[in-house]
């Protein structure tokens, strides 16, 4: 048991600390950018070719390098959305009066280029290990995917923290497709349903040895998706997940470099900030 302890450990720490790199690095001046995202795009790349290379590996390593390489290419294509790489075709504000489906295209516009990006790099890594043993990255992926759209659904109906100061300069225009409201019908169907997966996979878990590679990613995994619920909930609880990556700030939590940007949202990205019904 103390070896799916360490997975859990291992994913909230993969977790923070990426989050946290993400942060840093986007608070840096737009000149540094291009250098971040050459580094982030090499990361990528190599996380890309070990989940080819480690397609039949299926032990607790094989459990952790796909877990590590599913989430290195998720932050590498946020940190694409979040420094202006690959975004949308739409860079401007709300239109006044804009309302139902326009609304949502207007909105959808804003990062859709991105949007294909990440359902081209998650077909790739599907298509990677089709047919193999290991396919912890490719799910591990999945995963950030899932919860991301659920959150934007969220945001889309309304919840109390929309976390607007999270936008970098760049992307303050989407503070015009945000809108409060207390609570939505789905976001109890959502953190249910996610809570319910998260449940089976435990109990996936623990019905292999807690060293073998099905129950390593299984936690993994499963660990994964209770922070993204995490998350979930930090938009409806007046709770300050910022403090949670201080670290990556000044001593005084205010000062940087880029004094007019605020840090983005977390590598699992459920606090991107998108869609909301009316302007």
């Amino acid at each position: 048991m103390l070896s799916l302890a360490l997975a859990i450990l291992y994913a909230l720490f993969l977790w923070w600390f990426s989050t946290g790199v993400i942060l840093f690095l986007d608070r840096l001046p737009p000149s540094t950018y291009r250098w971040s995202l050459f580094g982030a795009s090499l990361v990528g790349l190599a996380s890309v070719t070990t989940v080819v290379g480690i397609a039949e590996r299926v032990d607790m390593l094989g459990a952790y390098l796909g877990f590590t390489s599913g989430v290195l290419i998720w932050g590498w294509l946020e940190m694409t959305y979040f420094m202006g790489a690959i975004t949308g075709p739409r860079k401007a504000p709300c239109p006044p009066g804009s309302r139902g489906r326009r609304r949502f295209w207007l909105a959808i516009q804003t990062s859709l280029y991105h949007e294909l990006a990440v359902v081209a790099i998650g077909l790739l890594l599907f298509a990677l290990t089709w047919g193999q043993e290991n396919q912890a990255a490719a799910w591990t992926f999945a995963v950030l995917w899932w919860m991301r759209w659920s959150a934007k659904l969220n945001l889309f109906f309304g919840v109390p923290n929309l976390n607007e100061d999270w936008l970098p300069a760049h992307l303050r225009f989407l503070t015009s497709y945000l809108a409060k409201r207390p609570m939505n019908l789905l976001f109890p169907v959502s953190v249910t349903a996610a809570t319910v997966v998260m449940a089976l996979l435990i109990e996936h878990a623990l019905d292999f040895p807690p060293e073998s590679f099905t129950a390593q990613a299984a936690v993994l995994a499963a660990s994964l998706l209770a922070l993204a619920i995490l998350e979930h909930w930090f938009l409806v609880l007046p709770v300050a997940d910022a403090a949670l990556w201080d670290w990556v700030f000044e001593p005084n939590g205010t000062a940087d470099v880029n004094k007019d940007s605020k840090p983005p949202p977390s590598v699992a990205s459920v606090h991107e900030p998108v869609l909301r019904r009316d302007c």
